[in-house]
């Protein structure tokens, strides 16, 4: 009975290893933006680089990583560069599957826009066509491509399904942004820019299990996440202008609201932990609030647990060991207690130059630093303390695109997109 328990133990640690060296999503496992493992401090064209891999257009999404794989979705035919004019017929969307190992294409799939389509003006000029992440299992990796719907395909490539998700566009006309997850059998997609509306489809064929209408998604551009109450029950939370909702992951429906001062649009997704969520955006970074999960019906009063106006109007920040971390789209490095909103620090981050709207990804942590990309001006690290410092700026020489996506963090590598290139940084090995 011994030897039989110690096995058991010995396998649930093995597959607790296996799915920690997996970045499945957008910001990683379970959303969190936490690195298992350590990279380097410095790196560059000369330094700690792998390799790198062109890709076949730019793209503000970030890279996933599931086994051998990395996975990266692109544009191309149209708004590509900044160039305005042309044909949106010609846009192309490209979900592109990369060796781990060597950095090898191993396979690249192009999916022609479905039309009509958003024109390249505007806050669009801002990300393109390509900002939502994939999402990755053992079985498929599945790519959210706005208008032209979600769609899955097998490990080597071969599409199993497609669904549409809806052909409108908000009242700004900003193109999709947020990004898919999977929770039990379902894939999750906030089609809020599409139809406006979150839809649970069926992993394995694309039906649609169940599907939440409300005009009040207008403007919502964050991933969902999933809160879990101290009962066990799961809840499907996502941030809207002017309120926040915990909805029934199995059906979609509402549970609880709680509204809140940010209004216009809310790009940050909100931040769970356990069943505290965070919430920040709303326009030109309106504030931010905790909320406990839970409860029914507007819980306003009784759930609201502080607000703040700190604020970040792009990137998620990241939660760790009770303070919340963030650069916001000016270049301005904060720090709040995750107790009370407290705002810990603010400074502007010297290394970021060239505007007032310098940063979208969003912060990831490798072994006690913060690791956050710039657009045009770099890597900035900072300590993942309630202090500002500025470890490193590292930056590739060579290549001038912008570089929008948020980092992977798998088995001591870290892997960063820009508009021309996947890069592979990491401490040579033995």
């Amino acid at each position: 009975m011994r030897r039989f328990s110690a096995l058991i133990v010995l396998l649930l640690m093995a597959s607790a290893t296996a799915s920690a060296a997996d970045w499945p999503r957008f910001r990683g496992p379970g959303g969190l933006g936490i690195g298992e493992s350590a990279v380097p401090l410095e790196w560059s064209g000369e330094k700690n680089l792998f390799w790198k891999t062109p890709l076949p257009g730019p793209g503000s999404s970030s890279p996933v990583v599931h086994g051998g794989d990395v996975f990266v979705t692109c544009y191309s035919g149209y708004g590509v560069a900044g160039e305005r004019g042309g044909e949106p017929a010609k846009l192309v969307r490209h979900l592109v599957c990369i060796d781990r190992t060597t950095g090898a294409e191993k396979w690249r799939k192009d999916v022609s826009a479905e039309l009509p389509e958003d024109a390249f003006e505007g806050y669009l000029t801002e990300h393109g066509y390509s900002s939502s992440t994939p999402v990755v299992d053992a079985d498929a990796v599945y790519a959210f491509f706005g208008k032209s719907g979600v769609i899955a395909f097998d490990r080597g490539g071969k599409e199993l399904w497609r669904v549409g998700v809806g052909k409108e566009s908000s009242n700004r006309r900003w193109g999709s942004a947020a990004s898919l997850i999977l929770h039990g059998d379902l894939v999750i997609v906030n089609a809020a820019e599409e139809s406006q509306s979150i839809r649970g489809l069926d992993r394995k064929t694309g039906r649609e299990i169940w599907k939440a209408d409300a005009a009040a998604l207008e403007l919502a551009y964050g991933t969902p996440a999933i809160a879990r109450l101290p009962d066990g029950r799961e809840e499907l939370v996502v941030a809207v202008p002017a309120e926040v909702w915990g909805l029934d992951p199995a059906s979609g429906k509402i549970r609880w609201y709680a509204s809140h001062a940010l209004t216009g649009n809310v790009s940050p997704s909100v931040i769970v932990d356990g069943d505290t969520v965070y919430v920040f955006g709303g326009f030109r970074s309106a504030g931010s609030l905790a909320v406990r999960a839970g409860g029914s019906g507007d819980v306003t009063k009784s759930h609201v647990l502080w607000t703040s106006k700190s604020s970040s109007y792009v990137a998620t920040p990241l939660l760790h060991e009770g303070h919340l971390y963030w650069i916001d789209d000016r270049g301005q490095a904060f720090c709040s207690s995750a107790k009370t909103g407290e705002q810990v620090y603010r400074s502007r981050v010297a290394e970021i130059t060239g505007g007032g709207r310098p940063v979208y990804a969003s912060p990831v942590l490798s072994a006690g630093r913060l690791i956050v990309p710039t657009r045009w001006s770099g890597t900035i690290v900072l300590p993942a303390e309630p202090r500002f410092e500025v470890l490193a700026c590292n930056r590739f020489a060579d290549d001038e695109s912008d570089v929008s996506g948020t980092p992977a963090i798998v088995d001591g590598r870290l892997y960063l997109r820009s508009g021309r290139f996947l890069y592979c940084v990491g401490e040579p090995r033995p």
